[in-house]
């Protein structure tokens, strides 16, 4: 391979001398050859003794390159090993770390919820109107979006105890309230439990948008209003109270019931007319009492003696009888009759006008129900079944009138059969003292036949 390389190049180096400078003769061109060939050969063993110096020099750095190589190989797959370990370990890292971040999330997340679940009790409880400012903490701990500390959680802990605490106290505090007329005094407020607020004997209402104690302008039925008097007064012990256990749904609902006046006026001019019909149907009761216990005392008395006693029922029979003994027993009869029929009238008056009367209370209040449908219709008929409210006043009138028709009808009815039920036994007991006057007559009679 080197000798080919050198010829090559020798007759390169001839063709580029004789291209150079052309030769004269064959000696010329022998010696130019000669000449040119110990050049070239001194050029090629300079160059060959380059090129082997550098090749032991490669062959020196390429056996540098491989123990390197080695050693690196080496450490690679030490590291390989190490890598691989370090893997390992840090999948279980990574493993239990999602168990511990899963554990805490569940943490935040349960402490989040809490929190916002007692921000809107807070809120909302009468016990923040002696203590103001506790819903702050539960929002800011509800929006919180990193790990609570555990100073926190020990608040947040506090505050849930505190409120279950408070709402089983009975305990009283200054305070602001604002009058239904607009103006704020400081009262002594008593607050029961975490359910109620009273003051001066009437149930206040906490507003937590305005953080404002406000007496209802409303009140519920005195019956609970005389409750809070007695729990205020009282020291110890235990006393009845009317517990919204609500929160103040329930007392909300009770204050905007209507009175019993309010339901009088739902009844309208017929529940007027009723109500009059029923106090007149109970005086003309209450005259009728009076008059037949008068009468059933004096004819008590008047048993009890044989002479004529005063001007009664039984006397005026008496009367009747020794005026007409003398005469048949026919006449006799129809003397002693006549004097119970003049007297029983006087028994039986306005009986009669307290039965029509019970009888015309639930026509009225069916008139009433009828012009209450009436009204509802014809509200159906120009606004429709959207608001209720508008139907309401016909309802109202319906029902109410209804209602108060049955109540003036079934008392008068009763009433009504007591007192005929009485002015039927004094002239009863007429009859019977006519006919013993008979029978005294009869048997005198015989007698003397």
């Amino acid at each position: 391979m080197k000798n080919r390389i050198v010829l090559i190049t020798l007759s390169l180096l001839g063709t580029s001398a004789i291209s150079a400078a052309a030769p004269k003769n064959l000696d010329e061109l022998l010696n130019q050859v000669k000449v040119e060939r110990v050049e070239k050969t001194k050029t090629l063993s300079i160059r060959e003794k380059k090129f082997i110096s550098e090749r032991n020099t490669q062959k020196q750095e390429l056996a540098a390159k491989m123990a390197e190589l080695k050693a690196l190989q080496a450490i690679t797959k030490k590291l390989q090993t190490s890598f691989e370990a370090n893997e390992k370990e840090l999948a279980e890292l990574e493993q239990k770390l999602n168990i511990a971040s899963g554990t805490v999330g569940e943490i935040v997340g349960v402490v989040k919820i809490a929190a916002g679940d007692f921000k809107g009790q807070f809120q909302n409880s009468v016990v923040s109107a002696q203590f103001p400012g506790r819903d702050k903490f539960m929002s800011e701990l509800a929006e919180r979006k990193k790990l609570p500390a555990i100073a926190d959680l020990n608040k947040l802990w506090f505050e849930m105890q505190k409120e279950m605490t408070e709402s089983g106290k009975v305990v009283k505090f200054k305070a602001q309230v604002v009058t239904p007329d607009g103006s704020k005094s400081e009262k002594t407020v008593m607050r029961v439990g975490a359910f109620n607020l009273t003051a001066d004997g009437k149930y206040l209402n906490y507003q937590s948008t305005t953080n404002q104690i406000v007496e209802l302008a409303r009140q519920p039925q005195g019956k609970f209003l005389g409750m809070i008097e007695d729990l205020e007064d009282a020291k110890s012990g235990y006393e009845n109270f009317g517990l919204d256990p609500s929160r103040g749904v329930i007392l909300g609902m009770l204050v905007q019931a209507p009175s019993l006046g309010e339901r009088l006026q739902q009844g309208g001019l017929v529940g007027y007319v009723i109500l009059a019909l029923l106090f007149l149907g109970l005086i003309m009761v209450g005259e009728r009492f009076f008059v037949l216990n008068k009468e059933g005392k004096k004819i008590k008395e008047q048993l009890n003696s044989t002479q004529p006693q005063g001007d009664n029922p039984i006397a005026q029979l008496i009367k009747a009888f020794e005026a007409n003994k003398g005469k048949d027993l026919e006449t006799l009869e129809m003397k002693l009759d006549e004097t119970i029929l003049k007297t029983a009238p006087m028994l039986e008056r306005g009986i009669p006008t307290i039965k029509i009367l019970s009888a015309v209370a639930p026509l009225l209040g069916l008139l009433g129900t009828v012009t209450g449908m009436i009204a509802t219709f014809q509200s159906i008929t120009l606004f429709g079944t959207g608001d209720p409210k508008l139907m309401a006043g016909g309802i109202s009138t319906a029902l109410i009138t209804t209602v108060l028709g049955l109540v003036c009808a079934i008392p008068l009815l009763l009433l009504h059969n007591v007192v005929a039920a009485k002015s039927k036994g004094l002239i009863q007991i007429l009859e019977e003292q006519a006919a013993g006057l008979l029978s005294k007559q009869v048997d005198a009679g015989s007698a003397k036949a």
